[in-house]
């Protein structure tokens, strides 16, 4: 398998002679996990100012945070594209100033509540109003490109974490979500370029490509946390810890307030009706910072048994569900501002409508809860994805 940085090092042809920004993370590496910017000085190829994304160009900085500007260890400007402003997000007319060209490299998870493919968009957005054209060195899909869930945003709750309506397990790569923008939106083709993955069956995940996974942000360390993340990132939209501050982050679910053998036994009765692929081990934690920091709490472990088989939007909705319905008194949705969005609920945003969570308070099934979320696509998403898949060819050399 071969990754857009593995074929501009091998030679594909992509021009970078002029002045160059470059937009990328720790897990921007080539085959031998050299990262990008060290791999391009090794070729006298030296840019004029670096971009990093939420979690920050060196991935130290946990979810929301807020990331500093500074200077990289070659003497190179790094400009954060996540600060405490949604305008933040984006590159600054003044950062793009005389550069002909942004390369991009950045490694997606596969669900859309995960940013990067938005910071993606944003500067691509932001270089075609310059005049820079955008060069995007693609990285495969860890989920592989089988399988999606969840259903469109509706345009009253786009947002950071669904910044354009693609379902929550969309099944793209960084580059078709470009490349989809692009022609969406009219951009001249002159001014993006993907240099597409070679090398790799659509529904290969992971663990089988010919190298490690390289963790992304802070708190997706395996390819295993990727694989529950479309699930597990709506408890972000709850009072529930989704296992932040400790070793396994959205595997582990709790709160002091539940009873993980319940919800385990709850949960795995479910994987009768419908909800296959996983088992449900009843636990508890201790969360070393974050939501109930230093509390014991009550919870399950999520452990797949069959990742073909495996839906984790569903599973986890189901597992809200439960968790509400054990103890509604105790769960709460979140209402505090979340990804610069202050008056629409968290859990709204990432399921894309209020639907589920309305479910949920009026006590309904955990099935009717899924069944009302479209945890599978729906026509007009397969659509959606479908035509993402098809407008690549025309932002592509190959």
């Amino acid at each position: 398998m071969e990754t857009g940085l593995d074929r501009l090092l091998g030679g594909h042809p992509v021009d970078l002679r002029g002045r160059f920004g470059l937009l990328a993370h720790p897990a921007s590496v080539d085959r031998s996990l050299v990262h990008v910017r060290r791999a391009l000085a090794a070729r006298q190829l030296v840019p004029q100012i670096v971009f990093g994304p939420e979690h920050g160009y060196g991935g130290e900085a946990q979810d929301m945070i807020g990331v500093a500007d500074a200077v990289d260890e070659g003497g190179v400007p790094i400009r954060s594209l996540y600060g405490a402003a949604f305008s933040d997000l984006s590159p600054r007319p003044e950062d793009l100033a005389g550069l002909d060209t942004l390369l991009v490299d950045l490694q997606d998870v596969g669900s859309r509540y995960y940013t990067f493919v938005w910071t993606a968009v944003l500067a691509m957005r932001a270089c075609a109003a310059a005049g820079v054209k955008t060069v995007v060195l693609d990285r495969p899909n860890p989920l592989g490109l089988a399988t999606i869930e969840g259903k469109l945003v509706k345009e009253k709750y786009r947002s950071f974490v669904g910044l354009e309506s693609i379902p929550v397990r969309h099944a793209l790569t960084l580059g078709e979500i470009v490349a989809w923008r692009a022609e969406v939106e009219g951009i001249d083709p002159k001014l993006l370029s993907i240099v597409p993955v070679r090398g790799l069956a659509s529904d290969a995940h992971a663990d089988a490509w010919d190298r490690p996974f390289v963790m992304t942000s802070p708190n997706m360390p395996t390819y295993e946390t990727a694989l529950v993340y479309p699930g597990g990132c709506l408890l972000e939209g709850t009072n529930l810890s989704e296992g932040r501050g400790t070793t396994r982050p959205f595997e582990l679910v709790g709160a002091p307030f539940l009873d993980g053998v319940r919800l385990a036994r709850e949960l795995n009765v479910l994987s009768l009706r419908g909800f296959p692929g996983f088992i449900a081990r009843p636990t508890t934690f201790l969360p070393m910072f974050q939501k109930h920091v230093q509390t014991t709490c009550g919870g399950v472990q999520i452990h797949v048994t069959d990742r073909k088989l495996f839906r984790p939007f569903a599973t986890y909705l189901a597992l809200v569900t439960l968790a509400h319905h054990q103890n509604p008194e105790a769960f709460r949705f979140r209402t505090a501002p979340y990804e610069f969005v202050d008056d629409i609920p968290a859990f709204d945003l990432l399921t894309g409508d209020d639907r589920a969570r309305l479910a949920i308070e009026s006590g309904s099934d955990p099935v009717d809860v899924v069944d009302e979320a479209c945890f599978l696509g729906d026509a007009e998403t397969d659509d959606v994805v479908k035509r993402a898949r098809n407008v690549i060819a025309a932002f592509t050399s190959d």
